[in-house]
């Protein structure tokens, strides 16, 4: 009966282990796309004709390539082309991250299922931490370049 026991919360641990672990993850996650949507917020206030990119973005996530060209053709005639280039690339490099990670939280539910997977776990989650990384990078050039505009006031 003693070692019965034992191994039943031993089982019992290592499950909480793992879905402390997802649930960790998926936090930090959530933070850095809020922290994105925040300096969005940001550049819209900066330039006035950013509420049509709030549509169009939007739009983004469902047929990206499509519309990030006709962005490109249309902000270059109305605004800065060179201020707007630098952040239409940063743009669709975040957006196609969040689809990403997306795909990830569906490999990570379907991984809580099996608790057999645990190593592919970990590749994930070094492949999220990687993304992580380079959007951190990303939102700093955005916040020098969204400094850069206002001299030109």
């Amino acid at each position: 009966m003693c070692a019965d026991t034992h191994q039943q919360q031993q089982q019992q641990q290592q499950q909480q282990q793992q879905q402390q672990q997802q649930q960790q993850q998926q936090q930090h996650q959530q933070q850095q796309q809020q922290q994105q949507q925040q300096q969005q917020q940001q550049q819209q206030q900066q330039q006035h004709q950013q509420q049509q990119q709030q549509h169009q973005q939007q739009q983004q996530q469902h047929q990206q390539q499509q519309q990030q060209h006709k962005q490109q053709q249309h902000q270059q005639q109305q605004q800065h082309p060179h201020h707007q280039q630098q952040q239409q690339q940063q743009q669709q490099q975040q957006q196609q991250q969040q689809h990403q990670q997306q795909h990830h939280h569906h490999h990570q539910q379907q991984q809580q299922h099996h608790h057999h997977q645990q190593q592919q776990h970990h590749h994930h989650q070094q492949q999220q931490q990687h993304q992580k990384q380079q959007q951190q990078q990303q939102q700093q050039q955005q916040q020098q370049q969204q400094q850069q505009p206002q001299p030109h006031k």
